[in-house]
């Protein structure tokens, strides 16, 4: 049995429209917009023969004056699952892609997203308008998982290869213009998923799972390399030097913030060991004998200190989670509340004290964004929204929490199971 194509994976195999959503408990009056989430959905009768490979699908529900007004979901229109092709002029078709990761808005652009090609442009009712390269300046792939920087308004971002450059860095300007790319030195094709941002720094992660071109067609072309090395890199935003720190050997997907603390690199991110990092990618990438579960995901923090280029690794916490959020008014700059999600429950760190404490949900929730209050008056002064699933797949629902409390404060019913799946972010009307 494929883990990615049943359970609380499994696809499901048409685009719907529901309106006016039942609703238990109050949805705030001020939260006017929209709640995208995006993940693998593979058509019906295909197997990607992995999770990551799903032909990407955005569900989305619009929250107005007190109601849910809508539910619909859509297949990203990628030339991909069209069966077109498109050569850029790197001789890389940058436009055949899933599109399944995440979607953001930046410059009034809405941007399904994927790390091995160019972003996805969709409209507010989740229509696909085309592949989007910046105007023609993109020329590498795009991270799913670029920062906005609340202050100057910039959109960070960067593109690995599998072929040199390995790594590139670009920055986007407030109105949505490409305006620099520089390529960043790295040993080799690292999968390199997420980074980290802060007010001056560039924080990167080059860690042992790589791309091996001997592995193509047989299987998944990524795997850990015990002989590739792990450190994290700090380059400066000014003149794009990197100061590299070796660290334990691990894997990241996502990190929470980071920020500079008297000189030093504060970042906190999850943290894979090798041991889970190898069961997880057997289990998503079809294999027919599954892995035994391994323990490993755990919150990390570490302080690199360039002035002494030492490094201090500290795990956080002994929980397994995933999916760290948190006010991204605050990325870059100190901050003290992190969310994460683990089985059936969300937990909220304070990052201080490291602290956590969860709210059992009873159900499978996925990634909890955060989403600040108007007027609010404190960092934790918000809401979290997380499509939360029953164990047996018979119903989702949007729950929406008090981000300090973590007590409910309304539940969407949605018309439809929605497959676990990746990252979602509230589009706010204004």
């Amino acid at each position: 049995m494929k883990t990615y194509l049943n359970g609380l994976l499994a696809p499901v195999d048409n685009e719907i429209d529901s309106k006016d959503l039942q609703v238990t408990g109050k949805v705030p009056e001020e939260l006017t917009g929209r709640y995208f989430r995006n993940g693998p959905n593979p058509l019906p009768g295909t197997d990607p023969g992995h999770w990551f490979g799903g032909s990407g699908m955005i569900h989305g529900i619009r929250l107005a004056g007190g109601r849910a007004e809508w539910y619909r979901n859509r297949w990203i229109k990628t030339t991909l699952l069209a069966g077109q092709e498109f050569i850029t002029d790197r001789g890389l078709d940058l436009t055949a892609v899933t599109a399944n990761t995440n979607v953001i808005r930046h410059a009034d652009k809405i941007l399904a997203m994927v790390e091995n090609g160019f972003p996805y442009e969709m409209s507010p009712e989740l229509d696909t308008v085309g592949p989007y390269d910046f105007g023609g300046r993109l020329t590498t792939a795009m991270t799913a998982h670029p920062k906005e920087d609340p202050v100057t308004g910039e959109l960070h971002l960067f593109g690995y290869g599998f072929v040199e450059p390995y790594l590139t860095y670009h920055r986007i300007t407030a109105q949505g213009e490409l305006a620099e790319s520089h390529d960043v030195d790295v040993p080799g094709p690292t999968m390199m998923h997420d980074f980290a941002v802060t007010e001056n720094h560039v924080i990167w992660l080059d860690l042992p799972m790589v791309f091996d071109v001997e592995r193509v067609g047989k299987g998944s072309p990524i795997r850990w390399d015990d002989e590739y090395g792990a450190r994290l890199g700090v380059m400066s935003k000014a003149t794009k030097a990197v100061q590299w720190f070796d660290i334990d050997p691990c894997y990241v997907f996502h990190v929470g913030n980071a920020y500079e603390d008297n000189g030093r690199i504060v970042l906190d991110a999850v943290r894979h060991s090798r041991d889970h990092i190898n069961s997880f990618w057997t289990d998503v990438s079809g294999s027919a004998n599954p892995a035994p579960e391994i323990h490993g995901t755990t919150l990390y923090r570490w302080t690199l200190d360039p002035a002494g280029h030492t490094v201090k690794e500290e795990q956080r916490d002994d929980r397994d989670v995933e999916y760290p959020s948190f006010n991204e008014s605050r990325l870059g700059r100190p901050s003290q509340f992190l969310y994460t999600v683990t089985d059936d429950a969300i937990v909220k760190y304070d990052t201080v004290t490291g602290v956590g404490h969860a709210r059992d949900l009873g159900r499978a929730p996925g990634e909890a964004e955060f989403v600040a209050r108007q007027d609010a008056r404190a960092e934790d002064d918000g809401w979290l929204m997380s499509i939360v699933t029953e164990h047996d797949g018979s119903a989702s629902d949007l729950v929406i929490l008090d981000a300090q409390t973590l007590w409910t404060v309304a539940e969407v019913r949605l018309p439809r199971r929605v497959p676990a799946g990746f990252h979602g972010n509230w589009l706010a009307d204004s």
